[in-house]
């Protein structure tokens, strides 16, 4: 089987910040085209979570998203932190400050790419079980976020009436309530 892989000729960082690097490529392809500029984005890791509480509730949150402009139902998730060891600590860290929340037990399920195309990173999902509240919301500067628990039977609704618009967190629900239906199994 042939190689599809692009070799890079070249890189140059056209913006750089803590929230956003852009940068742009020169490639060739297996078949020898040059790609003058290939655009790539370039982000730390990220992490989501579907968090189940002892009592069997979903955690979920609601907040605002500027780049759609709406108020919109997500699961609790974040950006790694450069001083972040892993994935699962940046997870754990995150739950806490979004929703006050620590849980047992964190079960990895997996990772995805966001936009392989054009961004470098993954997302690591968790489904997360146990969880109680130990705290209260310990949110960044400019973060506004409300915690709404909801039974497994409403978020499953949410779902089928394509409610939930982070694709991201679309995907990690249907991970999560695969691997919710397993252990139930086991």
């Amino acid at each position: 089987m042939a190689s599809l892989e692009w070799k890079t000729l070249s890189s140059e960082y056209i913006y750089k910040s803590n929230w956003l690097t852009a940068r742009k490529d020169t490639c060739e392809t297996p078949k020898g085209k040059i790609v003058d500029a290939y655009y790539v984005l370039e982000y730390n890791d990220w992490v989501n979570c579907v968090a189940v509480t002892a009592d069997g509730r979903i955690v979920m949150v609601r907040q605002f998203r500027q780049g759609i402009g709406k108020t919109v139902l997500e699961i609790p998730g974040g950006t790694m932190d450069d001083t972040d060891p892993n994935p699962e600590f940046a997870m754990r860290r995150e739950l806490l400050e979004e929703t006050g929340y620590d849980f047992e037990k964190l079960i990895p399920l997996g990772a995805v790419a966001p936009n392989p195309a054009s961004s470098n990173n993954l997302t690591h999902m968790f489904l997360a079980t146990g969880g109680r509240k130990v705290q209260d919301q310990d949110l960044d500067e400019n973060e506004e976020i409300e915690v709404v628990l909801m039974d497994l039977e409403d978020v499953e609704q949410l779902l089928k009436e394509n409610k939930i618009l982070q694709s991201l967190h679309v995907t990690c629900l249907f991970y999560a309530l695969l691997k919710l239906k397993e252990l139930k199994l086991g």
